[in-house]
């Protein structure tokens, strides 16, 4: 399990590297929320952080061999940016069906990248083939304890800025985020909630914490979900280990909700959130009878690389006021 210290030493790493994102207040129906947008970060994504704690934490032996990863986009270019600030070899692993505007910013950082199908685990078996071929470091995406703890200084942040923080809204992909954040919170404010958030197409981390373990979703199901991001199939085991114990709870949000999120937080709140960042915010706004009621809550958008025809997309189109009220 991470401990308080690994993410305090993941917090000095960082700096100079990845951005003290703010908090950025926002007020709906007298209801006070703050956003916590890593979408500031320079690769747009919260990623940066664990990629470079666990980079950074190699031995030179290790940077020399370079390194690998298996991600449709965010941790992509966290491991990218990292590995050209530390000076090692970066291959990355990628869905063919990614985002072209993330694609795109990994080649960018100078990376190379390997495309394989669109499941997760086809994304995971080639990047291990080719560390056992090549000597490459494997930098998972989310199953890590230093990828946690890099992942945990967005707790810390959170507590510095909001001390009595009462509840944190945090997206669920595979887990790392939402295993550190918790991690942090919950070891500094234990009376703190800590909710994690996914959309309904991919909800395996709501149907691991309720079966009381992990539960895989099939490739084609979480990959029908606007939310690219979070299409992990399955949480991490040591990431489950954290949920377990910090999580209070999992919720899920619709495909419509994340959208009017994504188009809610560019026009009100003047923040871009990519679907995945949005989920957090699609809760607030529309699930708010299964949230706590409590004053000081933190929605993480956790990043904003969205793709700009989808922008247009969600921007342009209506919402019906039916589907929200019948929530």
């Amino acid at each position: 399990m991470v401990a308080l210290d690994d993410i305090r030493q993941a917090q000095q790493r960082l700096r100079g590297v990845a951005t003290r994102t703010p908090l950025v207040a926002f007020a709906e129906d007298g209801r006070r929320l703050w956003f916590k947008p890593e979408s500031f970060q320079p690769i747009a994504s919260f990623k940066l952080r664990g990629a470079y704690n666990k980079i950074a934490s190699l031995s030179e032996e290790e940077r020399q061999r370079g390194v690998i990863t298996y991600s449709s986009g965010n941790h992509a270019q966290g491991v990218a940016y990292s590995a050209r600030a530390i000076g090692a070899k970066a291959v990355v692993v990628m869905p063919r069906g990614a985002p072209p505007i993330k694609i795109e910013a990994t080649k960018a950082l100078g990376a190379e990248i390997v495309p394989v199908g669109p499941t997760s685990g086809e994304r995971q078996a080639k990047a291990e083939e080719l560390a056992r071929e090549h000597g490459y470091v494997i930098i998972p995406p989310f199953n890590d304890e230093k990828i946690i703890a890099g992942q945990g200084t967005i707790g810390l942040e959170i507590l510095e800025d909001l001390p009595d923080v009462e509840l944190v809204l945090v997206p669920v992909g595979g887990g790392g985020l939402i295993s550190g954040v918790a991690t942090a919170v919950k070891l500094l404010r234990p009376q703190a909630q800590v909710i994690g958030v996914e959309p309904e197409l991919a909800a395996d981390a709501q149907a691991s914490l309720r079966a009381g373990k992990i539960v895989a979703w099939p490739g084609e199901q979480v990959g029908r979900t606007i939310a690219d991001g979070l299409r992990t199939q399955r949480v991490g085991e040591i990431n489950f280990e954290h949920i377990r114990s910090y999580v209070d709870d999992i919720l899920t949000v619709r495909e419509d909700e994340i959208r009017e999120a994504v188009r809610r937080l560019a026009l009100s709140a003047r923040l871009v959130a990519e679907p995945s960042g949005a989920v957090t915010s699609a809760a607030f706004f529309f699930h708010r009878d299964e949230l706590p009621r409590v004053e000081k809550t933190v929605a993480i958008i956790s990043g904003g690389s969205v793709e700009p025809r989808l922008l247009a997309s969600v921007l342009e189109g209506g919402w019906l006021e039916a589907t929200v009220n019948g929530d």
